[in-house]
Formats: structure tokens, C-alpha cells, sequence
């Protein structure tokens, strides 16, 4: 072998040799760190304001997640440009555990509909678990003579385009699941947008719109004064809250479901034991029955879950919506 090809070769080698040696120390590195996890601070960062609901389920487990883990958990509320900010820090942030985000459905509403978002919800996180979840309610004006779903549909094909639908926003989940359940129902309503959930009850309590699909905590008070009546819950099975409360599916509309979630990110490239440790943990806290009685006195139930199941329930809503969006012309609103 020519002496150039021979000192080539041997430059290859150690070349090689070295970045094998490399590999390995990161490997032994990102293990070291993983196995130590957590020895600092933990900051779940809430992308809205104090008081809103990521931000009331960030403090309820806060303590539990401080005595689960061993370590101080912050909650740092970055709210701005429609949740963007905060969530656009975590997508940022070093992938090492230690910055997590509280997401709702909303989330992969904002992902199936909006092209310019600084950061892909697939592509810069990583799941953990869904939190909680929530069965939305189908609820109208007590004025309006319909007792169940199919009640009501026939009202509205009695009287196409007169009745009106309100909702927190346009291009919300809510929107989108409205549409949907118009076309399987065929019948064709006027929306009506608020700027959250609180001035879509009132509306329907006043009767300046027919019918909402909130949660259970945003339209019980108006409910129980008697100004609205529910006419089904969103689950696929009752809600315990409401036991004789049909589900929409058995009113006629098998398989549709109409459910809110928040659930836990962190930053994408996390080494995988650490989700593996805060979906441990967070399930366990999760299951403890005194968090359960206090999600309950909030409306809401522990759901729990692997990274898995809940990387794939982003993916499948993400799809959908954008169907769902495509067939009722619905855009992203700027």
C-alpha cells in the first residue's frame, strides 16, 4: 500500500476510534444525568394567565408533584400572543426535563389550523401524559322548547339558519366540534363568537344565542339558576357528574365525542428515561384519591397515560381537525 494511502487510512481509523469514544461518553454522560434526575428546581410553565384552567391545574398538583419528585416545582405563568409565548419557550428550552408546559386541546386546534406558528407541536415536544379530561356539555336557553339532541335538531330543521350557536372564539375547538355535529345532523345554524367561554354562557343564558358546548365548570352555575338546560354530555360514556345525563352518542350520534384535555410536554430530545420518570411520577400523583376529590370539586377527572398513547392522540386530533376545517371552510383566525 502506498505510503499516502497507508497515512489516510490510519487518519480513518483514528477518526473513527475517536468518534466511537465520543458517542459512548455522551451515551454515559446523558445516562449519568438521566439517573440523577431531578437534582434541581422543576418550572412548569403555564402559558396564560393566573387563573385560568392550566394555570389552576399547575398549583393544585404543584405539592404533589414536590413530594413525588424531591425537588421544588415552579409555576411560571408566560402568558401573551394567544398562549404563543410560553409555549414558544419550552419548544426553546434545553431538552433536559426541567421546563414543562400544561397544554389544552386547544393546542392541536391552533396546530391543524395555523401554518405560521414559530414551532411545530409534533415536532418540538415531547409528550409526558394527559392530565385530565373533560366531556363538554351540549346545554341551550331554558326558553327553547328541545329536551334532547334529537329534540333539538328537529327545532333547527324546523327553522333553518334561525338558531344560533355561540362559542369562546372562532376556529375553537368548539367551533370546529359544532360544525361537525351540524353536518352528521343536517341542519345549518348561525355562529356566534365570544372572547372566552364566560361571555358564550352568558349568552345562552340570556337567550342571545340557542346553544353552547361548554364545560361542565363553565356553564354549571347557569345551569343549576335554571337559565340553561343541558341537553347531553360529550363523553362516550355519562359523566358520573351528571348520571342522567344521556351521552351524545346515545342521543343519536354514535361515536361523537366532544372532549376537553390539558395535558404535559416538555422540550423534544429529552432523554427518554426522564419522560420516563415524570410520566411515573405524574400518574402516581395523579391516582392519589385526594387529587381526584379536588379535580372532581373543579369539574373536572384524572386521566393519566403513557407518552405514547398521548404522542398519538395529538397526532390524531391534529389530522382531524384539519379535516373537519377543510369541509366546513373554516380558517385560522389572525
Amino acid at each position: 500500500m502506498p505510503l499516502n494511502a497507508r497515512v489516510n487510512s490510519t487518519f480513518r481509523l483514528v477518526g473513527l476510534r475517536s468518534l466511537l469514544v465520543a458517542l459512548v461518553a455522551l451515551a454515559g454522560a446523558s445516562a449519568a444525568v438521566a439517573q440523577s434526575y431531578p437534582s434541581r428546581p422543576i418550572r412548569i410553565v403555564v402559558p396564560t394567565q393566573a387563573g385560568a384552567a392550566q394555570d389552576t391545574l399547575a398549583r393544585l398538583l404543584q405539592p404533589y408533584l414536590e413530594k413525588s419528585l424531591g425537588q421544588p416545582i415552579i409555576v411560571e405563568n408566560r402568558s401573551g400572543a394567544s398562549t404563543m409565548i410560553g409555549t414558544d419557550t419550552v419548544a426553546k428550552a434545553a431538552p433536559d426535563g426541567y421546563t414543562l408546559l400544561i397544554v389544552p386541546t386547544t393546542f392541536t386546534v391552533n396546530a391543524a389550523l395555523n401554518t405560521r406558528l414559530a414551532f411545530d407541536l409534533e415536532r418540538d415536544f415531547a409528550p409526558i401524559t394527559v392530565l385530565v379530561k373533560n366531556p363538554l356539555l351540549f346545554a341551550v336557553n331554558a326558553k327553547v322548547p328541545a329536551r334532547t339532541l334529537q329534540e333539538f335538531v328537529a327545532l333547527a330543521k324546523a327553522e333553518p339558519g334561525k338558531l344560533n350557536y355561540g362559542t369562546s372564539g372562532a376556529s375553537t375547538q368548539a367551533h370546529l366540534l359544532l360544525e361537525m355535529w351540524s353536518a352528521r345532523a343536517g341542519i345549518k345554524m348561525q355562529h356566534v363568537p365570544y372572547r372566552g367561554g364566560a361571555p358564550a354562557a352568558l349568552a345562552v343564558a340570556t337567550g342571545e344565542t340557542q346553544l353552547v358546548l361548554l364545560s361542565p365548570l363553565g356553564i354549571l352555575p347557569q345551569i343549576e339558576a335554571g337559565m340553561v338546560r343541558a341537553l347531553a354530555t360529550g363523553g362516550l360514556e355519562r359523566d358520573p357528574k351528571f348520571p342522567d345525563l344521556p351521552t351524545a352518542a346515545e342521543s343519536g350520534f354514535p361515536g361523537f365525542e366532544a372532549v376537553q384535555w390539558l395535558g404535559l410536554l416538555t422540550t423534544a430530545g429529552t432523554p427518554p428515561e426522564i419522560i420516563a420518570t415524570l410520566n411515573t411520577e405524574v400518574n402516581r400523583v395523579l391516582r392519589e384519591p385526594d387529587v381526584a376529590a379536588k379535580l372532581a370539586l373543579q369539574g373536572t377527572t384524572a386521566a393519566g397515560g403513557t407518552p405514547e398513547a398521548f404522542k398519538a392522540l395529538i397526532a390524531t386530533e391534529i389530522r382531524n381537525w384539519k379535516e373537519v376545517a377543510r369541509k366546513a371552510d373554516i380558517k385560522a383566525v389572525d
